[in-house]
């Protein structure tokens, strides 16, 4: 067993602990949602990515390798809200290098730092791959009634543009978007459901 292999080990036990982060919008959206985690909303952000990059033509390996860090700092500074960006100070350049510079490879924190630069495609398409989680998960806590969720997702007033639409960089986000908007999030199994075991 080399240093490596340890270094390695330890990184995968640190990996697993993302399950155990609650996102800290839970407070702000009033909400009390235990399966949004750090993990689960990465998972989503990877799938959701590599759809961006196919249909953007990206490199989607690493769109979705971009995908699965993008939060992988919280594990050590935990997820702000915007009330708490406030008061917190991150030292995000610390913890990537601890974490990912200490790995044997270089690759997992190049990636990172591409994605924090938001310069390149691939970087662009990740984040709007963050932003349309964000809008899923809205859309339904504003289905289920959350009033709070509905302002974030359509902004305060008589906004004719949805709040978190305009922050999206990317066509093919922009389009997906949209349909979010207008669907309901129970529309998929519409056609699918049935009364009779087959």
């Amino acid at each position: 067993m080399s240093n490596n292999d340890v270094r390695i080990a330890d990184f995968l036990f640190e990996i697993g602990t993302m399950r155990k982060l609650l996102r800290s919008h839970r407070q702000t959206l009033l909400t009390d949602d235990m399966s949004d985690n750090i993990a689960s909303h990465s998972y989503r952000v990877a799938i959701i990515g590599w759809v961006l990059a196919n249909e953007e033509k990206a490199d989607s390996s690493k769109v979705v390798k971009m995908c699965l860090l993008h939060d992988l700092g919280e594990i050590r500074t935990g997820d702000h809200n915007y009330i708490q960006k406030r008061y917190v100070k991150e030292f995000g350049d610390e913890v990537v290098e601890e974490q990912l510079g200490t790995l044997p490879h270089s690759d997992l924190k190049d990636l990172t730092d591409e994605y924090e630069e938001r310069k390149s495609r691939e970087a662009i398409i990740t984040k709007d791959a963050d932003m349309l989680d964000q809008i899923l998960l809205l859309r339904e806590y504003a289905w289920q009634g959350n009033q709070e969720a509905q302002i974030w997702l359509k902004g305060k007033g008589n906004e004719t543009e949805n709040a978190q639409y305009k922050k999206l960089k990317t066509k093919t986000a922009q389009n997906i978007a949209k349909a979010i908007y207008k669907r309901s999030p129970s529309a998929w199994w519409e056609n699918l459901w049935t009364p009779e075991n087959r």
